[in-house]
């Protein structure tokens, strides 16, 4: 009996779903399994952010994708963490008026340098903290490699493949077109048409699909994927949105795009993240342009000042550049497979841009559906799973992504707010007491369900200036002299690594040379 799967919604969402479950389901070679995305013709891709997660490697490879094609079709450049810029502390303001002292701090995709059986990060923190180097330059090589705009690969090393960890930042239109002709060569169908009605039969679930082009459209499973505007899971019975507005504040963002300063200029391999008085901005490089937004909270802060803020951030000649309006609800669907559909994307839910986790949440979504789809019965069979997962997943991102806020000592209401108990949840804020007294580790969560490792939250706490007191168990940490020795191998390989890495804007035209040479 032949299966039909039916994605509502293109742009980002649906064709990557669609390219994923084409692949793992071997939809080329199965004559019983029927995969088409329906997509409006009027409705374009959000696209927030720009940003991907290191997991997008492994996923463009599983669908054979090759990587210098993927750089040039999308206009992407490399990502290997993030620059926070002001988020522990307001920036100082001299006594002439003039800029003051900024606080920053670099959050790495690689992990703390771990040798020998030795942790270094107890070593670090047992350091004077008047001269010990910042966290991230301490235990790790990439922080510099990032902040000298050098690549984390070299031309000749194997696609996805690199020294250094790292993911992309890319055009969201331009990803959806490539892996929209990638899933079409992978036997998917495709149809433009604009849905009209969303019929339940007496169970709950879809009966069928009415559009204003082509009529009556069935099938056995549903993937919403029609962004914030939740076409199909919102007409489900129980398909509630659970709202996190009262932990995280920010709802809007303005965003924008502009030419870089020259064909030539150097070009940053991190996303910055820039806070400022009631959220953050944004500035996210591709090969042609930079990608700039302003996310703050619409209680503090009104349209206006947002705007002002980020004309200021883009500098002189900027004033009238046009800034494209965002609103995002902040939460999820608790429920996000119910009977015979499933969101995935927007539909299921958005937190913020910060971390650039929307796309990870697809790829935990797909992946799910491939691996849990039944062959036979109920095509809801694994919903409650699912929903178990998902769920759990959003909540430890809500978690990670608190974190930034909470132990900020800015001082304007917006941070202060942040700060306040009641808007910290009781996991994270348990949490931050064990750490008062012992740093993050790997026994503080279960892989499967986290987005983010422990390693990820010390870069985020000690970057931030939080203090974790083990005076009382120095003693316990005899191997000093071996850290001392680790701690400045990490420099000499920092040092080497500017010398055998190449510019991040060398590297991206030897690729987007390299990849004329790649069919498509």
């Amino acid at each position: 009996m032949k299966r039909r799967i039916l994605i509502v919604g293109g742009g980002t969402a649906g064709w990557l779903t669609a390219a994923y479950l084409a692949k793992a389901l071997r939809l080329a070679e199965r004559s019983q399994l029927e995969l088409t995305v329906l997509e409006s013709p009027d409705i374009g891709s959000v696209g927030v952010g720009e940003g991907t997660f290191p997991t997008i490697r492994s996923t463009l490879q599983f669908l054979g994708i090759d990587e210098r094609l993927f750089i040039r079709e999308t206009s992407a450049t490399f990502k290997q963490g993030i620059r926070f810029v002001d988020w522990a502390r307001a920036p100082s303001v001299s006594e002439g008026g003039g800029g003051g002292e900024r606080h920053e701090f670099f959050h790495p995709f690689e992990a703390p340098f771990y040798a020998e059986g030795l942790n270094l990060v107890p070593y670090w923190l047992l350091q004077d903290e008047a001269t010990r180097l910042p966290f991230a330059r301490a235990v790790t090589i990439q922080e510099r490699v990032a902040q000298a705009r050098r690549a984390p690969r070299r031309t000749h090393e194997a696609p996805y493949t690199a020294p250094l960890n790292y993911a992309y930042h890319f055009d969201a239109l331009k990803l959806a077109r490539l892996l929209a002709d990638h899933a079409r060569m992978l036997g998917v169908g495709h149809v433009e048409g604009t849905v009209s009605r969303v019929a339940l039969d007496e169970a709950g679930a879809i009966a069928h699909l009415d559009t204003l082009q082509h009529g009556r459209f069935q099938a056995d499973l549903y993937i919403d994927c029609t962004g914030f505007r939740a076409e199909l899971i919102k007409q489900m019975p129980g398909a509630g949105f659970k709202s996190i507005r009262d932990q995280l504040f920010v709802d809007r963002a303005l965003a924008c795009k502009l030419p870089h300063e020259g064909p030539d200029a150097a070009m940053e391999s991190c996303t910055i993240a820039t806070a400022h008085e009631a959220g953050w901005l944004w500035e996210i490089g591709l090969q042609g342009s930079r990608g700039l937004g302003c996310v703050y909270s619409s209680e503090h802060m009104s349209e206006e000042r947002a705007a002002e803020i980020l004309r200021r951030y883009a500098g002189p000649g900027h004033e009238q550049v046009e800034m494209r309006n965002i609103p995002f609800a902040v939460g999820y669907r608790e429920q996000q497979w119910i009977r015979n559909c499933v969101a995935v994307g927007l539909s299921a839910g958005f937190l913020e841009p910060l971390e650039s986790t929307g796309l990870v949440l697809i790829e935990a979504a797909i992946g799910m559906i491939a691996e849990m789809l039944p062959h036979s019965g109920p095509i809801s069979a694994p919903a409650r799973r699912f929903n178990e997962l998902m769920t759990t997943r959003f909540e430890n991102i809500v978690n990670f992504l608190k974190l930034h806020y909470c132990v900020s000592q800015r001082p304007e209401p917006f941070w202060r707010d942040n700060a306040q108990a009641a808007s910290i949840p009781d996991r994270l804020a348990d949490l931050l007491e064990q750490w008062k007294i012992r740093p993050p580790g790997r026994f503080d969560f279960v892989l499967d369900t986290e987005t983010f490792a422990f390693f990820n939250y010390q870069y985020i706490l000690y970057g931030m200036g939080f203090r974790t007191d083990l005076r009382a168990g120095r003693a316990d940490f005899t191997q000093v002299d071996e850290a001392d020795r680790l701690f400045a191998k990490i420099g000499r390989f920092s040092e080497r690594a500017l010398v055998d890495l190449p510019s991040h804007r060398a590297l991206i035209q030897q690729m987007h040379a390299a990849a004329g040479r790649v069919s498509v």
